[in-house]
């Protein structure tokens, strides 16, 4: 035998031999992984914390909640469709005596233990919101998370799996007053299930949301701001003509009247500080000095505000002609958007993600692209864009719909239009 062919047979046994001695590392290694998995586990399994969750909890129910939001636009036939199928189901649940209240003592959360639990999965599985199978145990485990949070998703509240007031009163309305829900706003929807345009702008007040639609399905979704209880938003249908980058903002009578005279009488150099300028009836600019502000009456002047960062309608406003002065528009305030209850405004629809919706409604007019319609507002220049086919709008009361198979949407009733007190915002 040759040294090469010696050399070869050694270098082979090292390495077999160099594997073996790794082979045994990487088992010792792996008993030593298995031993602190299974006492891991077993401490889970014995921690006092824990729950009866028994064999319930699987970590994927908990994630994967159900969605409940639709490309289905809410104004369509299909949403009737729906909603009739909803009143049965609910008219069967009336029938056989509704579901029973949650006691509302307590918050509760995954891993909590508690008799209320018991009401609870028996009330989410009536509405359909939590599987048969998962039981009535007093275990908050990972099956009536994803349950809760399915409920708190499609009653417009956050998907946080919680229970805390808002989720107890959103559970704690009776079965027979969803049926009376869901019947009242069957009649809206058939009013608005026609022909509404091949591509169309729905806000839709108690939802405080908005729907871009196109051949029949959603497109975009934004959520909004909408009035509040004293200075409600208007039902109406327009067509959006306008979209104004940079816009002024010119104060209603009633801000004037409300809200600046008296910031004024506090605070003089309010108007300075928040850049509006008055003017007279002939384009004259007046000096807020020259007037009274304790007097009874609010000067009959024009309030404008120049554009800016701090402007009422910041980047944009959206413009529509209709009788009662309201529009759509952006706002420097972002933060009112995180907010639960979104009825801050003055009768105007502030839209989150406005320059999505602005680029969409500007898709066929010539020259305006995202990135032309940025370098516009980034100069701060004051810049009106004609649409170059107007797009209808349409603000609609809708507080309880269905765009698909056993997912049913609640609102609460913010201005009261549904006739029942239970469902009115508190």
């Amino acid at each position: 035998m040759s040294k090469k062919s010696k050399s070869g047979i050694l270098s082979r046994r090292a390495f077999i031999g160099s594997a073996a001695a790794a082979g045994a590392l990487v088992a010792g290694s792996s008993a030593v992984a298995q031993s602190l998995t299974q006492t891991t586990i077993e401490n889970i399994i014995n921690s006092p914390k824990r729950g009866s969750w028994d064999d319930q909890f699987d970590a994927q129910a908990s994630r994967n909640a159900v969605k409940v939001s639709s490309r289905v636009p809410v104004l369509s036939l299909e949403t009737v469709a729906y909603v009739e199928a909803a009143i049965g189901r609910y008219q069967n649940i009336v029938n056989q005596g509704g579901w029973p209240i949650v006691p509302s003592s307590q918050k509760l959360r995954l891993g909590d233990n508690d008799p209320a639990v018991t009401a609870l999965r028996k009330r989410l599985i009536i509405s359909g919101d939590l599987a048969r199978s998962a039981g009535t145990s007093q275990a908050f485990d990972s099956y009536v998370d994803g349950a809760v949070k399915r409920f708190q998703a499609r009653h417009g509240l956050p998907a946080d799996g919680v229970l805390g007031r808002y989720s107890y009163a959103a559970l704690n309305v009776s079965a027979s007053v969803r049926l009376g829900q869901l019947e009242t706003n069957l009649i809206r929807l058939r009013s608005m299930s026609g022909f509404l345009g091949d591509r169309y702008v729905m806000v839709n007040i108690p939802a405080a949301s908005i729907e871009a639609v196109e051949g029949d399905r959603v497109v975009l979704r934004h959520t909004a701001i909408v009035g509040k209880i004293s200075r409600q938003t208007p039902i109406l249908n327009s067509k959006i003509h306008e979209v104004i980058l940079n816009p002024y903002w010119t104060a209603p009578r009633s801000i004037i009247e409300k809200d600046i005279m008296p910031l004024m009488r506090k605070d003089p150099t309010y108007l300075s500080r928040n850049s509006i300028r008055l003017f007279d009836g002939r384009g004259n600019e007046v000096a807020p000095e020259t007037i009274d502000w304790n007097a009874a009456e609010a000067p009959k002047l024009m309030f404008r505000q120049d554009p800016g960062k701090i402007n009422a309608m910041s980047s944009t406003k959206i413009n529509f002609h209709n009788p009662h002065a309201v529009y759509m528009h952006d706002t420097p305030q972002q933060s009112l958007f995180g907010k639960l209850l979104r009825f801050e405004s003055s009768g105007c629809v502030r839209v989150q993600n406005v320059r999505d919706l602005s680029t969409w409604l500007l898709r066929d007019t010539t020259g305006w692209d995202r990135q032309t319609m940025e370098q516009v507002i980034a100069s701060g220049e004051s810049t009106p864009v004609l649409l170059a086919e107007p797009v209808p709008v349409y603000f609609t009361y809708i507080s309880a719909w269905s765009t698909s198979d056993g997912v049913v949407q609640f609102r609460d009733d913010i201005y009261r239009r549904d006739g029942v007190e239970e469902l009115a915002l508190q």
